[in-house]
């Protein structure tokens, strides 16, 4: 079922004039309902989206033309995804996913047009219908609450990670069914896979580890130490790098590819900085990470602080902070 979604005229009146960069930093605030649209030329907002509540993730499509947003909900449960129409500053619509609770990981297949999503709830991986705003398949994950995935480079194979039972699994979408499950470390959360090698990476919180694991059989090949509950992973864009947010200890492990070891830390935490509780108690709590694909940038989200640090990567230091609505957790990149 597909239903619009108005921001109030006002709203959307302030930021329809204002011009778009280069590149676009979309920025999900989970405690206030809502994505921003900075500037990547100096963080200024140049456009905000309602969603749902507890915007937990973001992917966008890859002609720009729109982003999915998944609503995981708060004390109530979400049962939706928001379709960010990047063209209409403010222009949303949704996409009910029915009895499919709490969505959270969500990446879109090479057509464009479907996405797959998991739903922690029902314990699925859905394949969404984008276009027509409905659920196609939903496939069964088994026990424990599935939370990211990713996808093969051909867009064939799913690999998703549940925090509850440490492991990941390996869902193959023509046949729509779950192939292997094996453990990945306590607290399996973040995956991607490396654009080149098509190697899983896994990070997992409380083992305070990266794994990376064969995409056929998920073995696991390599295993490296970032300290400090590491929450997410992602690749630069040529893959030379991986980039690990570890919540606890605030900072970002940088992961030389070729040699699968930690060649720079970033500390993510400002000295005198009054930070929010957080699920780790007052803290920076750096969650969402994500690579400019055009400059020498990385952003990442600081949850505790209501900011983006915005980092050189030809330093590797912190050169910028850029204020975002209450609780940034998930990026996007609009080219």
């Amino acid at each position: 079922m597909i239903r619009d979604l108005v921001l109030p005229l006002a709203i959307a009146a302030t930021f329809v004039m204002a011009p778009a960069s280069a590149t676009d930093l979309l920025v999900g605030n989970k405690s206030a309902d809502n994505v921003w649209r900075l500037s990547t030329k100096n963080g200024e907002r140049v456009a905000e989206f309602a969603t749902g509540q507890g915007p937990h993730e973001i992917v966008v499509s890859g002609d720009n033309r729109f982003a999915l947003v998944s609503n995981y909900g708060g004390a109530t449960p979400g049962h939706s995804i928001t379709v960010l129409e990047l063209g209409t500053p403010g222009g949303t619509r949704t996409i009910d996913l029915g009895g499919n609770a709490k969505p959270h990981g969500m990446r879109l297949l090479p057509d464009g047009k479907r996405a797959v999503v998991t739903t922690e709830g029902s314990r699925k991986l859905l394949l969404v219908d984008v276009a027509n705003g409905r659920v196609e398949h939903a496939i069964d994950l088994g026990d424990g609450r599935g939370h990211m995935v990713a996808l093969s480079r051909d867009g064939a194979t799913a690999f998703v990670t549940k925090i509850d039972t440490g492991t990941v699994s390996r869902v193959d979408l023509s046949t729509r069914a779950k192939t292997h499950e094996v453990p990945a470390g306590a607290g399996a959360e973040g995956v991607a896979v490396h654009p080149s090698t098509g190697e899983v990476w896994v990070s997992n919180r409380e083992a305070g580890t990266v794994t990376v694991h064969d995409p056929k059989t998920l073995a696991i090949q390599r295993t490296i130490k970032s300290e400090g509950f590491p929450i997410r992973v992602v690749f630069t864009a040529d893959g030379r790098h991986a980039l690990v947010t570890n919540a606890r200890a605030a900072t970002l492990s940088v992961i030389d590819t070729d040699k699968y070891e930690v060649v720079h830390t970033v500390a993510l935490s400002r000295p005198g900085v009054e930070y929010r509780e957080t699920m780790l108690g007052s803290a920076a709590l750096p969650i969402g990470v994500i690579a400019d694909p055009k400059q020498p940038r990385v952003y990442a989200a600081i949850s505790g602080g209501d900011e983006i640090a915005v980092i050189d990567t030809k330093q590797w230091k912190v050169v910028d902070h850029w204020k975002t609505g209450r609780e940034p957790d998930a990026l996007g990149i609009v080219e």
